[in-house]
């Protein structure tokens, strides 16, 4: 029986999104819903399913098909992360990336700090393939579920339940850190908007070449994924672009 206490305490699990990207199977959107409500989160977010609303997504939702009638259905993942300040990436293998990977423990207790404050996502990728490096991008860390290396493959509404599970036992934590609620992180949506202004100054001081970008604004993404920009700090950067393009003129004495 849940005690006064841990309801507040478990208050900040609605502060909380599950981010399906690209679900091929419906019956994984009715199984990850029920999920999600047996740990008390119930926003759910489905970056273009394959099949919405369905039939056997709401018979394998078990009790949650309110769920699945408010989830917010969106065509990228950047409008399904529209106002979220920290975004996890699940993934069931390494990466050659340079995101903050962690295991889905450590990934709940600091999620839990910032949900305090401010919403975030988990995002989870399609069943056969998981996330792809251009969704990982979005994301500031990248946390794996510590299974049976010889056999690791989880179907994805279980790894719905297992993250969703950490953030519950992260919420009930007598030991978790309390937020720093002097600081904003800046939203994920307002991050790509520094990206898009990083990029278009970059081109036109020359140090981008459309012709052969590589990989310089994927790599200059995951360092500031790594610092976790705040509010202020994105816009002191924009102003930096802004100034860099079109210099301000001072008076000469």
């Amino acid at each position: 029986m849940t005690s006064k206490l841990d309801s507040t305490k478990l208050h900040t699990l609605h502060n909380f999104r599950v981010v399906l990207c690209q679900t091929s199977h419906p019956g994984n959107i009715g199984s990850a819903a029920r999920a999600m409500k047996t740990m008390g989160i119930s926003q759910l977010y489905l970056v273009k399913p394959d099949s919405f609303p369905d039939a056997h997504a709401t018979a394998l939702s078990t009790g949650a098909a309110d769920l699945l009638e408010n989830a917010v259905v969106t065509e990228t993942l950047a409008e399904a992360l529209t106002g979220c300040a920290f975004a996890i990436g699940l993934s069931a293998r390494k990466r050659g990336l340079s995101h903050e990977l962690v295991n889905v423990r450590t990934a709940a207790t600091k999620a839990i700090e910032i949900a305090a404050t401010q919403p975030v996502a988990l995002v989870f990728g399609t069943e056969m393939s998981g996330l792809s490096n251009a969704e990982l991008d979005h994301c500031q860390m990248l946390a794996m579920i510590q299974a049976n290396p010889e056999y690791s493959s989880l179907n994805l509404a279980a790894a719905v339940q297992v993250m969703c599970y950490e953030l519950r036992m992260a919420a009930l934590d007598e030991n978790t850190i309390s937020p720093n609620v002097t600081s904003e992180y800046a939203t994920i949506d307002s991050l790509e908007g520094f990206y898009a202004h990083l990029e278009e100054t970059l081109l036109h001081i020359g140090y981008l070449n459309p012709a052969a970008p590589k990989k310089l604004m994927e790599r200059l993404r995951r360092i500031y994924a790594r610092v976790r920009l705040e509010k202020e700090e994105v816009n002191l950067l924009r102003g930096i672009l802004t100034l860099t393009v079109t210099p301000r003129k001072h008076d000469k004495y």
